[in-house]
């Protein structure tokens, strides 16, 4: 199923605009060492943890599909004390955000030209467009894709939040959404392909090894979703690779992960049973 919104037709991704005149790159061995780091810091480790997760999940005696994972989880039976270790955990998170856009930053460069986090309003209304295009193209056929796997018995049961039902959980699950679309989308594309492409690497190239890595760090939750979740990044790369903005990706992310953290909190219980989603 094609999920990429329609954009002009079949031209191959060029050079986003985002990539200043006179740009001074550091040399290209400590550019791959920057990349490791960065990975190794932040999701490049979990999809090793993830990888290892998919093999114990299949090596473990009860079925993948009567098995769950539970994004969000409680972190203390201390209501106060989780709360303060919910925001600990999401600010944490963002710090090899922080770094990648530190190193992007080297001899003087803006970050912000770099991803296309600059220009007039009209630029930011239209990128808010095109993170509703992408967060419908991708959400409602990952949905589809969740209950065919559920029901193919290869993807556990993702529940999304195991915190209490306290006053201050669903500002926690919104944060969580946006820490999980800022983390990602500046690691896995603002840093990793944009450094792919300072490396030298083509276009087409740069799209595919990150949407492997994206793939990858959902493997925990089985091959089926991983497989999806590295189309949604062949999509959101080709789009931030021909349009050289990465803010309508972090909308799009925010959205889909906002949907599933907060839905099951709020859609009567049965409806998701007819969904295949519960």
């Amino acid at each position: 199923m094609d999920t990429a919104p329609r954009t002009e037709a079949a031209a191959p991704p060029s050079e986003p605009p985002a990539r200043e005149p006179g740009l001074i790159l550091p040399g290209k061995g400590r550019m791959r060492a920057e990349v490791w780091i960065v990975l190794g810091l932040s999701l490049g480790q979990t999809a090793v943890y993830a990888a290892v997760r998919l093999v114990e999940r299949y090596l473990d005696t009860t079925p993948i599909s009567s098995q769950t994972t539970t994004l969000n989880p409680s972190r203390s039976s201390i209501d106060v004390i989780d709360l303060i270790r919910q925001v600990l955990s999401i600010g944490f998170a963002l710090v090899p955000v922080a770094l990648a856009l530190y190193l992007l930053s080297q001899h003087g460069a803006s970050w912000r030209a770099r991803l296309g986090l600059v220009g007039p309003a009209r630029a930011w209304w239209r990128d808010l467009g095109w993170g509703a295009i992408l967060a419908a193209s991708i959400g409602l056929p990952g949905l589809a894709l969740y209950a065919i796997s559920r029901a193919l018995g290869q993807t556990v049961t993702v529940d999304t939040s195991g915190l209490p039902d306290m006053w201050w959980s669903a500002t926690i699950l919104l944060l969580s959404a946006a820490a999980a679309g800022v983390l990602e989308e500046f690691v896995v594309v603002g840093f990793v392909l944009t450094r792919l492409r300072d490396l030298g690497r083509s276009p087409w190239t740069a799209i595919v090894l990150a949407a492997l890595l994206r793939g990858a760090y959902h493997l925990y939750q089985g091959w089926p979703m991983a497989l999806g979740n590295m189309v949604m990044g062949l999509v959101f790369g080709y789009v931030y690779v021909r349009r050289g903005r990465l803010a309508p990706l972090v909308l799009a992310h925010w959205t889909l992960d906002a949907v599933a953290f907060i839905g099951p909190e709020v859609v009567p219980h049965e409806w998701l049973v007819s969904l295949g989603v519960a």
